[in-house]
């Protein structure tokens, strides 16, 4: 069984990652969808086996890439922040390309909407944003992965 913290548009703001270091700490995996890449510099030379990371339409000059790949338990994921796939307007081209790479799961952000979604057989999880706290208005994904069964719990509140 594997644990992950996926979180979203942090957006300068490390509040709330800082509240989340006890949590981030104990899981497997971090998966930060973008816009915000540089929030995660610490946390990334904390635990540089377990942050994965893509840049966002404001991550601007990043070195990030723009998407990635992770197998999990037997179980693939793709993360993209998700604006070159127009997802505030539809997710149809996401989950498109997620299944044209052999995905089960695509994890995306730009929304700043927490969702979970199935679309043609892809499980789609945006984690909403972690621009603030938990508490305070913001959200993330809680994600287990056991013996190929993938299991999502967004926290927290959405934010726009």
């Amino acid at each position: 069984m594997k644990k992950l913290i996926i979180i979203s548009d942090t957006h300068g703001n490390t509040k709330g990652l800082e509240k989340l270091r006890p949590l981030i700490a104990e899981n497997d995996y971090v998966v930060h969808l973008g816009d915000g890449g540089a929030d995660m510099r610490e946390l990334r030379g904390e635990y540089p086996e377990k942050v994965y990371q893509c840049g966002g339409n404001c991550d601007f000059f990043s070195p990030l890439p723009e998407d990635g790949e992770l197998e999990i338990e037997g179980v693939k994921v793709y993360y993209c922040h998700g604006h070159k796939y127009h997802v505030k307007s539809e997710l149809t081209a996401l989950a498109a390309e997620a299944k044209r790479r052999g995905c089960d799961i695509a994890l995306y952000g730009h929304t700043h909407i927490a969702k979970i979604t199935e679309m043609e057989g892809v499980m789609l999880i945006n984690p909403g944003s972690l621009r603030r706290a938990v508490g305070e208005g913001g959200s993330y994904c809680y994600l287990v992965i056991n013996k190929e069964k993938a299991t999502p719990v967004l926290v927290g509140e959405s934010v726009f």
